[in-house]
């Protein structure tokens, strides 16, 4: 039975007694077992409620492509806490210096208010729609409505509700709860759910229904759509009545990297395979609906539609004509790669010149810097999802439907090259054309796109993968050490760390300082000035060591992409600790920064498994360098 009246609504302190059960353990299990339960009792009572359950524990106010983020500042959030509370915010900045947590500050806060009447419970339904109304808020006197907004939440708190309630309106929840938790969740509990006289599923259906639920997730990333589905049709038929469909964007497919070319052919070993050139790019997904709209989508499912304008007036034209002038591809989803473009000069451009575009809010008048876009997959045409179709019949298909534009629209560069000298004459053929390198797919075996999933039925190849670390990284800037000599005024370096997906937590791995230009440590500097914070967050992972403390600490907002000589293990740096040595973590040996991945979040970062995964590769392959 709930712990509320059945047919009533989901009391906020329902949702975060299960957010402490799963904040004392590291157990996936158990996490799972907690949430199961939770969501089981809200699909048997209260139905219509789930999905807010749902959003609030992914700390989310919408799907992720539709971009309602809180996320908001420490100063607001301190002046909401002081003004509920009565404390003043000199003192609570004292708290946050010593606890490293705003929601742990507001229920101390709270712990020390005395109240006159006791008040009225929050429910699931008014803290998400309060929380998606502050999150509309804009313009005038926004940050005053937004302090009121948070009090007529914080009045309504009790016990630890306060600090799960902080954290949401700062974007973090930080209890180890994560979307590979939350679908499996789901999908058990409505199994369990659908069972007749309380009899629990066989572990076989469970884990039948577990893999539903995730495929048409990663086909359809919208829980509002998902639940409803499975509220009306059930888990064993939710395929049917959830598919691709093009105006919501899907997490693309991504290769993994490898470091010899012996290496390619041993994993594609009597199977056919063809190499595509590596654009130096942004991922775009591009999308055309039956009623006509496009959109053009990140790797991250961020709307890039107001930064590409010109790609958006261009997309109806990307598509073939038939005999009689109509077009043949009506609707679509591309994964694409959009391009810097010299039309004069008909090259690629570097991608530094691509990151120079405004990102919101361009007009094609104010575009500098041209692009051309190039399509290297299909995986949804006139009403049919491709994505279980293999990558030769996918092909054939994009190849048959469009058709390439001078400078505008055009085809990735393949070959299907079968032996160690063919590949390497076309990776060297891409690099003089201004690519990273090759991506090496299957074509007909194990060849369907696989979306959300690093496969390695895609390898990816860069010339300076064949020495030194096979990959770069994607690093978060922690911490910041004030500039010396040419660099006064600035940052000199800065501290990065990767992310752990298990504990939510950022892990130091390096202290950066070469590779940058004088305008990227002067960009980087202003950015970073409104990210400063107090003092290290509590899900910083890091060792108090002169040769590590930064001057300046940060909020985690700006990705860098890093080269390295390769990786070390460490007694001082925290990242993928204990994956290798229980006592140690690992580093990276001369850092060299790359370039900033504002199309990445945070989140989004190297993580923790990945770095221990690279360490073991780079040992793995140490004595392998010379034999290409």
């Amino acid at each position: 039975m709930p712990s509320w009246p059945i047919g009533k609504d989901v009391p906020y302190s329902a949702l975060c007694e299960v957010f402490d059960e799963v904040s004392e353990t590291r157990s996936r299990l158990l996490i799972l077992k907690y949430m199961t339960r939770f969501f089981v009792d809200i699909i048997r009572h209260n139905p219509q409620e789930l999905v807010y359950a749902v959003y609030l524990s992914l700390n989310r106010l919408g799907p992720e492509y539709e971009g309602k983020e809180l996320g908001l500042g420490e100063s607001i959030l301190l002046k909401a806490i002081a003004q509920s509370t009565g404390r003043e915010v000199k003192m609570l900045k004292a708290d946050l210096q010593r606890l490293g947590d705003l929601g742990e500050v507001a229920v101390l806060s709270r712990g020390k208010q005395r109240t006159m009447f006791k008040p009225k419970p929050l429910t699931l339904r008014h803290v998400f729609k309060t929380l998606s109304e502050l999150a509309s808020i804009t313009g005038s006197s926004s940050q005053a409505k937004k302090v009121d907004k948070i009090n007529s939440l914080l009045v309504g708190c009790t016990d630890n509700q306060a600090k799960y309630l902080i954290r949401s309106c700062a974007g973090k929840l930080r209890i180890g709860l994560a979307e590979q938790t939350i679908l499996p969740s789901l999908a058990q509990a409505f199994t369990i759910a659908e069972q007749k006289n309380n009899k629990l599923p066989s572990e076989e259906k469970l884990v039948r229904h577990i893999e539903i639920v995730k495929q048409v997730f990663s086909e359809l990333p919208n829980y509002d759509r998902l639940i409803e589905a499975m509220l009306t049709h059930g888990v064993a038929n939710l395929a049917e009545h959830c598919e691709l469909t093009p105006g919501i964007p899907l997490k693309p497919m991504l290769a993994h990297p490898t470091k010899s070319l012996t290496e390619v052919l041993d994993r594609f070993e009597n199977m056919m395979f063809t190499c595509e050139y590596k654009y130096d790019g942004e991922r775009a997904q591009i999308h055309r609906t039956p009623a006509g709209q496009s959109f053009v989508y990140s790797r991250n499912s961020e709307n890039l539609s107001q930064k590409y304008p010109d790609i958006l007036s261009r997309i109806a034209s990307f598509s073939a004509k038939d005999a009689d002038g109509n077009p043949k591809a009506k609707s679509f989803v591309l994964d694409c790669e959009a391009v810097a473009w010299d039309r004069q000069a008909g090259k690629i451009l570097p991608f530094q010149v691509l990151s120079t575009r405004k990102r919101k809010n361009t007009t094609d008048e104010e575009i500098a810097v041209q692009v051309c876009v190039f399509a290297f997959d299909l995986l949804y045409l006139n009403g049919e999802a491709l994505t279980r179709k293999t990558l030769r019949e996918r092909r054939a298909l994009l190849y048959e439907h469009f058709e390439a534009q001078d400078g505008r629209f055009a085809f990735a560069v393949h070959s299907e090259g079968s032996n160690v000298n063919d590949i390497q004459e076309f990776l060297d053929a891409s690099i003089v054309d201004a690519c990273e390198g090759l991506m090496v797919k299957t074509l007909d075996r194990d060849a369907s796109y696989e979306p959300s999933r690093r496969s390695r039925n895609w390898l990816k190849v860069k010339k300076d993968y064949l020495s030194g670390v096979g990959d770069s990284l994607d690093l978060v800037v922690i911490g910041g050490y004030i500039g010396k000599g040419k660099r006064t005024g600035w940052y000199g370096g800065y501290l990065l760390a990767c992310y752990d997906e298990e504990s939510e937590a950022y892990q130091a791995i390096c202290k950066v300082g070469t590779g940058f230009s004088e305008e990227n440590l002067k960009l980087f500097s202003e950015t970073l000035q409104s990210h400063i914070i107090s003092g290290p967050r509590s899900y910083y992972e890091w060792t108090d060591h002169p040769l590590v403390r930064p001057d300046v600490w940060f909020e985690p907002k700006l990705v860098f992409e890093i080269k390295a000589a390769d990786l070390s293990l460490s007694p001082v740096h925290k990242a993928a600790y204990g994956h290798i040595d229980s006592e140690k973590g690992i580093s990276l040996r001369f850092p060299r920064f790359l370039r900033l991945r504002d199309d990445k979040a945070p989140e989004q970062a190297t993580n923790a498994t990945q770095v221990a995964d690279l360490f073991r590769a780079q040992n793995r392959h140490g004595d392998d360098k010379d034999k290409d």
